[in-house]
């Protein structure tokens, strides 16, 4: 049946905290907040700019953790200033038949102000007689110290 590339992680509406032009390309991201949606370093994010419009394809870089930092660096610098809400997400590729037959999973943080965890949702694909069905997202608590917190396991993987 072929390959799909399927959103598996997403920062939703994170502030950019700073940007540096100097630097050799990459957005820093707490590392909290990759950990908590599995975004892993040099892997390929795309950033979606919802201030002006404008759209990068680049790789994080973990930051400090619990600092809420979203800095963009290098030549993408010039795209973004602080204070701009930011979409960051990954995709992967996926087995077509495998998703039909098992579905598939996004983990998303909406964030506040501050760029910490106000909500934390999976998106699930469920499948559903040789298609799937979108569950829009599934709300799990976002307690005060939800980098600590255990959130339930998804497809038997710790979140």
């Amino acid at each position: 049946m072929g390959k799909i590339r399927l959103m598996n992680a997403k920062l939703h509406r994170v502030r950019v905290t700073e940007t540096e032009r100097d630097y050799m390309g990459s957005v820093t991201i707490d590392s909290n907040l990759m950990d908590r949606v599995g975004i892993l370093p040099l892997q390929e994010v795309q950033i979606v700019n919802v201030t002006n419009g404008n759209r990068v394809t680049t790789y994080p870089v973990p930051g400090k953790p619990d600092s809420g930092i979203v800095c963009i660096n290098g030549a993408a610098a010039n795209l973004f200033t602080p204070g701009d809400i930011v979409l960051i997400f990954t995709f992967e590729e996926r087995d077509l038949a495998e998703v039909l037959q098992y579905g598939h999973e996004a983990k998303v943080i909406i964030a506040d102000e501050n760029n910490t965890c106000q909500e934390f949702l999976v998106q699930r694909l469920i499948p559903e007689q040789g298609t799937v069905k979108f569950h829009s997202a599934t709300p799990v608590s976002a307690p005060s110290n939800w980098v600590s917190a255990g959130f339930p396991k998804l497809n038997g993987v710790d979140s």
